[in-house]
């Protein structure tokens, strides 16, 4: 099982793609990033909820792949 990890202090920055649906907010945080190599991702309208946590090079395809538009709803 892997240590919790501690995001009490992290710093997060809402996706410029949640502007303008009415507050369908996705928020990222850089603060494991470096140290941990990955990227924490939670529901802006439930900052004390869950944040999922994805490996960094994941994370960095999933938003080139949206960017892209490689991604269709």
């Amino acid at each position: 099982m892997s240590p919790a990890l501690d995001l009490t202090t992290a710093q997060w920055v809402k996706s410029s793609y949640s502007e303008g649906n009415g507050g369908q907010c996705v928020e990222f945080s850089r603060a494991l990033t470096h140290s941990h190599g990955l990227v924490p991702v939670r529901d802006s309208k439930d900052p004390h909820g869950p944040a999922l946590v994805f490996p960094a090079g994941n994370w960095t395809s999933f938003v080139s792949a949206i960017k892209s538009g490689d991604l269709s709803a």
